[in-house]
């Protein structure tokens, strides 16, 4: 097994290029952006459907007055996606631009905005246009339409092919000169591609891609698919590297796509047997977080012998409860721990096996509404698909099913860490790995050094993870102290990719382990601004959230260093 994490550990900067990738984080960064209108027509679905389960419809009328704000907000989910995309994909080409010679975001958004309708929108009789495909099914499309905006532009303006206006004309009608020509000639492009497969297919883009990738959607909804897609997730985070970050923005087209193919098969009266929703993602593969974790720390508590294990699961149950896992995964620690390898992998992978097969055979009604991934994955998986009877009992047999899968192999590592316990080994243990991570004696010595030994000045912290949510354990932590002590500390927490407009206020950036692997890409950033940069690892982060006075000796320490720079 340890030669096997040491294989995996050699392939770890190839992965980690790919999670870096600017096309899929521009994607994922498209899709947080774009979350508030994904959430906010999911409640109008809810209103419309969890009734039904007890016994209750609305009528023709009301129903249609409750999917008006849905099929006007997640109805044209791909026009705002286009917009979000290309904005996400401008502002990382930015970073390596001139900083005198920007790509206008705005002009991207808009210019992407418009490509998107001409290659999704049919024209309706009397007027206006059709959206069947300026939803989740045309999102495909959009995409298309933001990368080639942006990569238009690039070219354009690293070569500076734009209309030049003398230096009289003020800055804001010079910028639209500037861009006409990459707007227009992005537009061109999108019609004229457009056009050909119109006369190819006699469909338009939009429809075109759903035909042409139909039989790989299929497949992706298959026992197969699902175990490659989902076993990747869980295999991604295990080697340190957040998977989502990988896998999620390669699927995030299906995902959202079956929930309404589900929801409109729902409203038929017929089976909605789509698998692979972002649902199923987060509530049935991910129960606690990537790994199906959700049953781990209270079988810490319930179940282990050794003081340190119980410990570890009172610290990790609520957290992990609401889909913040890292406390337990660097806490024990799962990821990269020989021992938790095969229950990390293949709990999510049985967990979407259950559930196909529930939906497959028992006819179960498969996801319907997208909800916050911080709902409690059992609460979840019964509000997403519509308080169905058959809902409740696979969330009970999900939570048995992986107490089975992880129990041997907690109760080996229990007995491990008992064997450490009483020789004595086991503190000194954790303190080394501590240490490696946080060297409590450098900082003080920076902090000497730089004579800083307290801070006198404002400090705006911001922490940065993947979803904003393991971020707050950090600002929560510094907050707490920063109040207990009286120390000038502001701490806010912040999804990476979500950052760049509140970016300006802050003195310090942290990265949380799950994107430290964005170090280089955020320093370019934060070296324009004159903002200091600090990246954590696993057992140093979990540490910093339990101990507030560590956590303001870090913020020292970071700032004595720019100080003393």
């Amino acid at each position: 097994m340890n030669a096997l994490i040491s294989w995996i550990e050699k392939g770890k900067p190839f992965f980690e290029k790919i999670s870096r990738n600017i096309y899929l984080r521009a994607i994922r960064d498209g899709f947080i952006a774009g979350m508030p209108v994904i959430l906010f027509s999911s409640i109008f679905i809810l209103i419309a459907y969890v009734p039904n389960a007890f016994g209750f419809r609305w009528s023709p009328e009301m129903e249609k007055i409750l999917m008006t704000p849905y099929n006007y907000s997640m109805g044209i989910l791909g026009l705002f996606v286009a917009g979000t995309t290309a904005k996400a994909l401008t502002d990382s080409i930015n970073r390596s631009m001139e900083s005198t010679n920007q790509i206008n975001y705005l002009s991207t958004m808009l210019a992407a905005i418009i490509g998107f309708i001409i290659m999704a929108a049919e024209p309706a009789e009397g007027g206006g246009f059709l959206t069947g495909f300026m939803g989740t099914k045309g999102l495909l499309t959009a995409f298309i339409a933001a990368f080639v905006t942006v990569n238009v532009y690039k070219v354009c303006v690293r070569n500076n092919v734009s209309i030049k206006m003398p230096d009289e004309v003020p800055p804001n009608i010079s910028q639209v000169f500037k861009d006409l020509i990459p707007f227009t000639l992005s537009i061109l492009i999108l019609y004229l591609a457009e056009l050909a497969v119109h006369s190819i297919m006699g469909v338009n883009m939009a429809e075109s891609i759903g035909t042409l990738l139909a039989p790989l959607f299929r497949a992706a909804d298959g026992y197969l698919g699902i175990t490659i897609i989902f076993g990747a997730y869980a295999f991604f985070w295990f080697v340190g590297i957040h998977g989502p970050s990988i896998v999620e923005p390669a699927i995030a087209a299906i995902t959202y796509a079956n929930v309404e193919t589900n929801l409109q098969l729902l409203q038929a009266g017929m089976h909605a047997d789509k698998v692979l929703t972002s649902g199923t993602q987060m509530f049935i593969v991910t129960m606690g977080g990537t790994g199906a974790t959700l049953v781990v720390p209270f079988m810490f508590m319930w179940l282990t012998k050794s003081k340190r294990n119980r410990a570890i699961g009172r610290a990790s149950a609520v957290p992990t409860f609401f889909g913040v896992n890292e406390p337990i995964l660097f806490g024990a620690p799962i990821v990269l721990n020989p021992i938790f390898f095969i229950p990390f992998i293949f709990a999510p992978i049985v967990n979407v096996w259950i559930f196909k097969f529930f939906i497959d055979v028992f006819g179960m009604n498969s996801f319907t509404a997208n909800l916050p991934w911080t709902t409690p994955a059992p609460l979840g998986l019964i509000l997403g698909t519509n308080f169905q009877f058959l809902s409740f009992v696979l969330a009970i047999l999900l939570i048995v099913v992986d107490v089975l899968i992880y129990y041997p192999f907690v109760k080996v590592y229990d007995e491990q860490i008992l064997e450490e316990e009483r020789s004595g080994k086991a503190d000194s243990s954790l303190k080394e790995k501590v240490a490696a991570s946080f060297n409590t004696a450098k900082a003080d010595a920076i902090l000497e050094k730089s004579g800083v030994k307290e801070i006198t000045e404002q400090v705006n912290v911001l922490v940065l993870c993947a979803g904003g949510g393991t971020s707050g354990l950090l600002a929560n932590a510094l907050n707490k102290a920063a109040a207990e002590y009286h120390e000038p500390v502001k701490a806010a927490a912040g999804s990476y990719g979500a950052h760049r407009e509140i970016l300006p206020q802050y003195q310090l950036v942290i990265l949380a382990p799950q994107v430290a692997s964005n170090y280089q890409d955020m320093k370019a950033e934060t070296d324009k601004l004159g903002i200091r940069l600090a990246k954590t690892e696993g057992a140093q982060y979990i540490r910093l959230t339990r101990d507030g006075q560590g956590a303001l000796d870090f913020v020292r320490s970071e700032m004595a260093k720019e100080a003393d720079a």
